[in-house]
């Protein structure tokens, strides 16, 4: 992303190639500007992100005040204290935003999201016949091509154990087409490095989903309505499967050369890994599958209420519970907010280790990560119990990535107020900045539509 612009005149606050490139160019992955895929990175939270917990330290006293009165704002990052959680990120300051009073009224919010955060609907408590459009990671993926397209991945659980294998996503590949979703380290990596790690299984899946294809063909000729677009979505996703697999093979050979290494308390769903072990081993399969070109696009939902934690610093023997702590419960005389502020230090860590890796990875005349951004924000607003009148939103972007606002820390006007935007306007803006020149996408807002406020389009300020 541009630094040090000056903002406030455009808004309304006042190495080497890499290895893989010629196997992208073959797939039509190839950006239209520098010859190389953006990449982007969703990491999904839980429990909310309170916007205090987001605030600069060391504001001035005038700017605090703006701040907590929602007022807008927009501050340089160097001149200024990092929050705790975000200090294992110092270093990376010009390469980020903390990006707050945006709102996400029009998805769910309360406990959970579901889907409706990535796609800015009402998903109906996550039901198939709710989910309305692709979210906007396929929409992202579409751009910008690659063998798997998207990838998602989830550390989930049900409070006392993690959930293993392939499991239903949050995302969604179209209107009533829930995604699925790698629920483990070993799961994610034996599935995303099949052509390498087990080249015959490839094989086998292909003839085996061959078999399924002719079975469901028969069955789709006698089925009618919803059952049998169903069995459609079904078929197409088999068709993709048989696609993809073929172009991996013949990547096999520069893959090998990224796969990650995982312990063997990973073997068998990892039921004895800690959070900290699940988080470090998932994120080396996420750096892995962006090295390697499988994808350009992850989303990775990093906890959510019944994920169980075990392992956090003071909390060494407990499994803290997400929910718990939401509503202000403590662990073994830890309080809520400290084990809030561990979980997201762990998470922050998964930040770090994800852009130095890139960082290290040339590509062109710079870097992987020059290419890509990641996005870390509470799936269901601002609290645990959240309201979606904010979402706080970290970000780290590269060099290339199209939109000037990094080094920043800005806030929007708040929900209700002329100037103040939706998540469907940053997701507006992600696509029109990446070659989709969509109106509008997602949802609106109906206070902001009772109040006549306009909230169509991208922010623009942030397009340069």
């Amino acid at each position: 992303m541009k630094t040090r612009r000056d903002f406030f005149k455009t808004t309304v606050l006042g190495a080497g190639a890499l290895s893989l490139t010629p196997y992208l160019d073959a797939f039509g992955a190839a950006a239209k500007n520098n010859g190389f895929p953006k990449r982007f990175v969703f990491i999904r939270k839980s429990n909310g992100e309170r916007p205090d917990e987001v605030a600069l330290p060391s504001l001035s006293e005038k700017d605090k005040a703006l701040d907590e009165k929602k007022q807008p704002l927009v501050v340089d990052l160097d001149r200024h204290e990092l929050p705790v959680y975000l200090q294992g990120l110092e270093k990376h300051k010009a390469n980020m935003t903390i990006l707050q009073g945006l709102s996400c009224m029009m998805s769910e919010n309360g406990h959970m999201s579901y889907s409706s955060v990535m796609g800015a609907f009402k998903s109906n408590q996550n039901s198939i016949s709710g989910i309305k459009r692709a979210t906007i990671d396929f929409e992202l993926a579409k751009l910008f091509p690659s063998p798997f397209g998207h990838v998602e991945l989830a550390l989930t659980g049900d409070y006392a154990k993690y959930r293993t294998g392939i499991v239903s996503g949050y995302s969604a590949s179209g209107p009533h087409q829930r995604n699925y979703s790698y629920a483990d380290p070993q799961t994610a990596l034996d599935e995303l490095f099949r052509a390498v790690t087990n080249p015959i299984g490839v094989d086998s899946d292909n003839a085996m989903l061959k078999f399924l294809e002719n079975d469901e063909s028969f069955k789709a000729r006698i089925l009618q309505g919803y059952e049998k677009q169903k069995l459609s979505n079904h078929i197409s996703a088999i068709e993709e499967i048989q696609a993809r697999n073929l172009k991996l093979s013949k990547m096999a050979g520069s893959i090998a050369k990224h796969i990650p290494q995982l312990g063997k308390i990973h073997e068998n769903g990892g039921v004895t890994a800690s959070s900290p072990q699940k988080c470090e081993a998932m994120t080396e399969v996420l750096i892995a599958a962006l090295i390697t070109g499988m994808t350009n696009v992850v989303t990775y939902t990093i906890d959510e209420l019944q994920t169980p934690m075990r392992g956090l610093p003071g909390n060494e023997s407990d499994t803290v519970n997400i929910h718990s702590i939401g509503h202000n419960g403590s662990f073994s005389g830890v309080p809520a907010a400290k084990i809030r502020e561990n979980i997201r230090i762990l998470h922050m860590q998964q930040v770090a280790r994800i852009v130095e890796r890139l960082k290290a990875e040339p590509e062109g005349k710079g870097t992987m990560f020059d290419n890509t951004m990641i996005m870390y924000f509470p799936e269901n607003g601002e609290t645990h119990h959240g309201y979606g009148y904010e979402m706080p939103i970290v970000i780290l972007a590269g060099n290339n990535c199209k939109l000037d606002m990094a080094g920043r820390y800005i806030r929007l006007p708040f929900h209700g107020t002329e100037g103040h935007k939706t998540l469907g306007n940053w997701y507006t803006t992600l696509l029109n900045a990446h070659g989709n020149p969509i109106k509008h996408y997602g949802d609106f807002d109906l206070e902001m539509s009772r109040k006549k406020l306009d909230q169509t389009g991208s922010i623009k300020q942030f397009l340069g």
